[in-house]
């Protein structure tokens, strides 16, 4: 089966571009490969089809944030800017998981926005889905305080009631610093919130940490 048919957004491509994106090869990446760093040029459009890659963008500090997550049906709004603006990247992509990948190049990816109008929705969808979740991303870390933040990550990510997760994992995840974080899940465990374990944080009262998740300020 052509990867263009399981790919989410580009079912109702015409023949001729979908002619043009099968002769191009699935990868395979393994977990923890860097896809762009920041001052490289992007080469080309990243599908994702299988997997899950991640996107930081690292402060003068040298803290990370992630700033968003490319799975099936999602777009890398880096990519695009960079590929219709010229941008170089301003952040770091590593695959989060084994992925499956198709690099639709430049010229490739620039051909089909000028004359595929369903590959131009594809983007252009893609792109403003992502470009909210930055916006609510930058108004989470301006405005929503560390521990509804943390409160709320720890919901999220939270497996059976448990977090497999480090400390400086959760920091880059809500844009804090580690030590930051490390406070704060000391202060909800004496209030009897969570219990941390080594490589892992179990959820004791989730009822309380939805209210603490759900504040703004």
């Amino acid at each position: 089966m052509s990867w263009v048919t399981t790919a989410p957004g580009l079912e109702d491509l015409d023949a001729q571009s979908r002619a043009s994106l099968e002769a191009l090869p699935v990868a395979t990446v393994p977990k923890g490969q860097t896809l762009f760093c920041p001052g490289e040029a992007a080469r080309g459009f990243v599908v994702v089809l299988q997997g899950r890659v991640e996107v930081f963008l690292t402060g003068s500090t040298g803290r990370d944030i992630l700033l968003y997550a490319v799975e099936p049906g999602e777009s890398c709004v880096q990519s695009t800017l960079g590929l219709l603006g010229g941008t170089e990247y301003s952040g770091e992509a590593l695959t989060a998981t084994d992925c499956q990948l198709v690099l639709i190049p430049r010229d490739t990816f620039l051909t089909l926005m000028n004359a595929s109008q369903p590959f131009r929705h594809f983007v252009f969808e893609a792109f403003a889905e992502r470009m909210q979740g930055m916006m609510t991303l930058l108004e989470r870390v301006a405005f929503q305080k560390v521990e509804s933040r943390l409160a709320a990550a720890l919901l999220k990510g939270a497996k059976g009631g448990q977090l497999h997760m480090t400390h400086a994992e959760l920091a880059v995840q809500i844009g804090s610093a580690r030590e930051v974080v490390s406070r704060r899940l000391d202060q909800m465990a004496k209030r009897g919130l969570v219990q941390l374990d080594r490589g892992c944080i179990t959820l004791l009262n989730p009822d309380r940490l939805a209210q603490i998740g759900a504040s703004d300020h």
